[in-house]
């Protein structure tokens, strides 16, 4: 051992003199060089520079550290810092106020936007998020609201949803029908005055339409777990009744983005005739292949490894490649290849788990800051544009709030479970803004709709932990029992 340690040190001690006098001869070479005169071939060196007093190399450090913050990569890691720890911060504390960490991360996205940031620090919001920096920012912030359809997609079981009670189908149904009757109508207040100048009112009515009809079923069924309703009728029914309503919407959507990017007729029809081959492709080839290799018929169902994950990464990307090319949204793909998904339980749960807690913790943060750069509530800067953000969030509220609770009432349930099914369908979150992303990046919202709407799901799904509040109230004051499960 001290042999070894002798033998070390010489080698150090030898190396280093070596370098010692490589590095002296060097400059000795380096006098030379500068002594030459132009005229024989020489390049005279600039004099080296005399030691900088100490507070001119202190602002020369910080202007060095200034100018690598405005590299991209630094510019981006600083963003991604900032964001996720403020989403993480916000989420938590909106937890403790009884809301989904989500509506926390909403918030947050908000803040870090010109709606605040921007206007009490407009020099620290336009160092940290310059215009040019945006492009990394929202294709990272794309990449995680497709994986995050992916998982929507695998929480829609068809098969489960055909066995359900009547009741879930009218009640999202008229969840659907009624608040879009309602959002058409609005289009015809709003399309004069805020809607873009270039859009018909055909792509403005629909997409309005759809935007009222939407429910965040994740989010819901994060809610619903929160407060203990899992296995209760109601909250069965409410998931059931999402579902139904995520699938019916996100059909209607994507007629309206085939309708809004097509530019004639016949472009809308054959881009609706690849949407329904690519449908056919996935459900009669794709699906059986999948269900044969991933859950054999003779074993368990494989755990999803790498190489599943892999696979499953690699398809659900092609599908959003293909449906984005085809002139749809990326989205689209990636939702029907995780309906296709196998149905086994445990399959999906282990898959889930893979994929969400990265995306959920990290990307989506980086879709709800990207959406509140895109938002600016400064546009809604007198009395009228408040109202009709007002007036927005009411029209939302009586359509889906006011339609499920009519149609649960209609098919025999008590008033407080009616109204709970109701404020539960009422829920935005989440979907709501991705659905307004695609408007906006279409063309079809303007700047100051955009802000109203994005208003209008903080407040709805904001409103859905206090509305519950005033129907278990209602429940206590009627006592009238919940509907127990074995009524689905």
């Amino acid at each position: 051992m001290k042999r070894n340690l002798a033998v070390y040190l010489l080698l150090i001690a030898g190396f280093g003199l070596g370098i010692y006098f490589a590095l002296h001869a060097g400059k000795r070479l380096e006098l030379v060089r500068q002594s030459l005169p132009a005229a024989l071939g020489g390049h005279a060196l600039a004099p080296t520079a005399t030691a900088a007093p100490t507070g001119d190399l202190l602002g020369s450090t910080w202007q060095g550290i200034r100018d690598h913050l405005r590299e991209p990569l630094c510019l981006l890691l600083v963003q991604l810092l900032l964001i996720v720890i403020l989403a993480r911060l916000f989420g938590s504390l909106f937890v403790r106020l009884g809301q989904p960490s989500v509506i926390g991360e909403m918030v947050a996205g908000i803040v870090l936007g010109p709606s605040v940031v921007g206007t009490f620090a407009p020099g620290a919001f336009a160092f940290i998020f310059p215009t040019e920096s945006l492009g990394a920012l929202r294709m990272l912030s794309q990449v995680g609201v497709i994986l995050f359809m992916f998982v929507v997609g695998m929480e829609v079981e068809l098969e489960h949803l055909r066995k359900k009670a009547h009741t879930a189908i009218v009640v999202s149904q008229a969840g659907i029908v009624f608040p879009f009757f309602l959002g058409v109508l609005l289009s015809l207040y709003l399309y004069g005055e805020y809607a873009p100048a270039k859009i018909d009112f055909l792509a403005f009515a629909l997409f309005m339409g759809t935007a009222m009809s939407m429910t965040a079923f994740p989010v819901l069924a994060r809610i619903i777990a929160e407060c203990g309703m899992a296995k209760s009728y109601l909250g069965v029914t409410a998931i059931t009744c999402a579902a139904m309503s995520d699938v019916s919407a996100w059909s209607i959507l994507a007629v309206v983005v085939a309708i809004a990017k097509a530019g004639s007729p016949a472009a809308f029809l054959v881009n609706l005739g690849l949407a329904l081959a690519f449908c056919l492709v996935l459900v009669g080839l794709v699906k059986p292949l999948l269900h044969r290799w991933f859950t054999p018929p003779t074993a368990t169902p494989r755990t999803p490894g790498p190489g599943i994950v892999v696979t499953v990464l690699v398809l659900v990307f092609a599908a959003a490649l293909f449906t984005e090319v085809i002139g749809l949204h990326a989205l689209f793909g990636a939702f029907l290849v995780g309906i296709i998904m196998p149905l086994d339980p445990q399959f999906r749960t282990q898959l889930r788990d893979r994929l969400e807690n990265f995306s959920t913790s990290f990307l989506l943060p980086l879709f709800f800051a990207f959406i509140g750069l895109r938002t600016q509530i400064g546009l809604l800067n007198d009395w009228h544009g408040w109202s009709v953000c007002g007036f927005i969030i009411l029209v939302a509220t009586t359509g889906k709030l006011g339609g499920s609770m009519m149609a649960a009432r209609w098919t025999g349930m008590n008033w407080p479970d009616a109204f709970s099914l109701g404020a539960l369908m009422n829920t935005r979150g989440l979907v709501e803004l991705i659905v307004l992303n695609i408007g906006y990046e279409l063309g079809i919202l303007s700047a100051q709709v955009f802000a109203m709407m994005v208003i209008m799901a903080l407040v709805t799904t904001f409103m859905t932990g206090p509305l519950l509040g005033v129907g278990n109230a209602m429940r206590r004051r009627s006592a009238v029992a919940p509907a127990k499960i074995s009524a689905v």
